[in-house]
């Protein structure tokens, strides 16, 4: 599986940026998806996951009620919606995908997931 992020920018506090994750390769809806981010100095942490149909999601407490990821299998890509940005939240946004055990289980752990996209910028000015 290939993984290719876009959607990244520089925008100001308060506005909104929509994250996609175009995946390449088969069976995309048997994936569980996730979004993490690494800001300068910091480590790399867990934003939101998806399971493979939807049905299940988890999200990093500081997004929650701002941040939403979906997911289309149709057309083989996740999404990350993010509003009201805080300066904050700058950071490379990086796109995973790995096969989970449970298929209603949504992982946290960055090392147990698969596959990597090359991560797309977020920069957000106050």
């Amino acid at each position: 599986v290939q993984l290719v992020e876009s959607g990244g920018g520089l925008v100001q506090a308060g506005a909104s940026l929509r994250l996609s994750c175009a995946a390449s390769g088969r069976a995309f809806s048997s994936y569980g998806m996730a979004w993490f981010r690494q800001a300068p100095g910091k480590e790399r942490e867990f934003v939101a996951g998806i399971n493979w149909d939807g049905g299940s999601t988890d999200y990093l407490d500081s997004v929650k009620g701002r941040f939403t990821i979906s997911r289309d299998n149709a057309k083989n890509t996740v999404y990350l919606q993010m509003n009201s940005l805080k300066p904050e939240d700058a950071a490379v946004y990086y796109c995973a995908a790995d096969l989970p055990a449970d298929a209603d289980y949504v992982e946290k752990t960055g090392s147990n997931y698969d596959y990597w996209g090359q991560g797309t910028q977020v920069t957000v000015s106050s």
